[in-house]
């Protein structure tokens, strides 16, 4: 009978840093789905154009600011791992 493997340690850091990447992997996805909500506004007929285009400037400059925001964490985090050589390319 093989042993029950013991759960994986991670460092609060890292699974912090973890989370916020996957955070950025979803917003590209998140931001496609709710471009799409105009379509589906369109055959209630309560929005109109105006409504439309005000929306999609939001989500925009939703996006964007989302994006400014996990880049933040995640430039610092990369600097410090390049900065210990755990990211360095020794091939050259």
């Amino acid at each position: 009978m093989a042993r029950p493997r013991a759960p994986l340690f991670l460092e609060r850091e890292t699974y912090r840093r973890r989370r916020i990447m996957d955070g950025a992997r979803v917003l590209p996805v998140l931001g496609f789905v709710l471009v799409l909500l105009p379509v589906l506004w369109t055959s209630g007929g309560r929005q109109g154009t105006a409504g439309e285009a005000t929306y999609l400037f939001v989500l925009w400059l939703g996006l964007i600011l989302a994006a400014a925001l996990l880049s933040r964490p995640l430039r610092g985090a990369l600097r410090r791992d390049d900065g210990t050589g755990a990211g360095k390319d020794t091939s050259r």
